[in-house]
């Protein structure tokens, strides 16, 4: 059984309330779907989302990566071969994390659809429902709407206000939710480290009771990154400093941040990111599998990889909950707090 086929599918989503954070604002996805068709007629499918502010990755690029380089690579090799198919992908491009991810996680789901098994099963798992945060976008202070919603972790986005002023919105958005509710943040890169600390440990004397803070200054400054973690209380998440391995053992030579997200799009796909969440374990790294602003295909393969391997801590997988509608049919639903994986061979989808 061969590769017969690998399709693209630019999609423009619109978001039923704009998403806001210290990079940027969003109110549509823009993404591209990759579809792998075998010599069946089953068609596996992936995704790779336009991310210009994080990955730097397009639909334009990620298309002409998928279309001049992987489909010919793939197209005539054995469907079956699912570990060798990777590895050639992998060893094609140079960055392209977005087209890699999309091709991987393709090549899963047919993979899975030929066996007639979720792909959930395929990896290791067998939950179909996964816990996920919500989102509260910069500046919105929805709390009670969301925790009325059967959310009980709330991932706020700061980092476009002075830290005094978040300090404040904090404490509203803790008042609002409860003592019951996990509060995150996620700066985005949105600090300077001393900002950092001064902002956290102004939120520590203030009894919020923080989960953990992501990302609270630039991608690039590993050395601020340690720098805080170091001086805080409260676990440091490095996002946006981690896309592959080597950023991985980069923070954990440097004891850089207490815990890791690992996202599909930026390191490259599902097989890439099963090394990343074992490597993390192995050295106490704390785990979460995030999305970008990404449909019912990226954010099924993230909640099905979440479900087979776990996470130390709930993870953010609401990317999807932010649509307008849907792309495709059928693939994950949202039931309060939980993503709900369909019991249906791969992830589900088709266009």
């Amino acid at each position: 059984m061969t590769i017969a086929a690998v399709r693209t599918h630019p999609v423009s989503v619109p978001l039923h309330t704009p998403f806001v954070t210290a990079l940027r604002t969003a109110t549509t996805v823009e993404s591209l779907l990759v579809e792998i068709v075998d010599d069946d007629g089953r068609s596996g499918f992936g995704e790779s989302p336009q991310v210009w502010k994080v990955t730097g990755d397009s639909v334009a690029g990620a298309r002409a990566c998928v279309e001049e380089v992987l489909a010919p690579l793939l197209i005539g090799r054995d469907a079956a071969d699912l570990a060798a198919n990777c590895r050639a992908v992998h060893g094609a491009v140079v960055g392209n994390g977005g087209a890699r991810a999309a091709v991987d996680t393709a090549l899963h789901d047919l993979a899975a659809q030929r066996l007639g098994i979720p792909l959930v099963r395929l990896l290791g798992g067998t939950q179909l429902r996964v816990p996920t945060d919500v989102t509260l976008s910069a500046g919105d202070s929805a709390a009670a709407a969301r925790v009325a919603e059967g959310f009980t972790v709330l991932k706020v986005k700061v980092g476009k206000s002075s830290p005094a002023d978040e300090v404040h919105r904090i404490r509203r958005i803790r008042e609002a939710a409860g003592p019951g509710v996990r509060i995150r943040l996620d700066a985005n890169q949105g600090w300077t480290p001393r900002e950092a600390v001064r902002a956290i440990g102004a939120m520590q004397d203030a009894a919020l009771d923080l989960e953990l803070v992501e990302q609270p200054v630039p991608m690039h400054d590993l050395e601020g990154l340690a720098w805080v973690t170091a001086r805080v209380d409260v676990p440091i998440l490095a996002d946006e400093s981690v896309f592959g391995l080597r950023d991985l053992v980069a923070v954990i030579h440097r004891r850089a941040a207490d815990m890791v997200n690992v996202k599909l799009a930026k390191c490259g796909g599902l097989s890439i990111a099963r090394t990343l969440l074992e490597l993390a374990a192995s050295h106490d790294i704390g785990t979460m599998v995030g999305s970008m602003m990404e449909t019912q295909v990226g954010v099924g393969a993230a909640a099905s990889l979440v479900s087979a391997l776990g996470t130390t801590v709930v993870s953010d997988l609401d990317a999807a909950w932010w649509l307008a509608s849907s792309p495709v049919t059928g693939g994950l639903r949202y039931d309060g707090a939980e993503v709900v994986l369909p019991d249906a061979p791969g992830l589900g989808v088709r266009l």
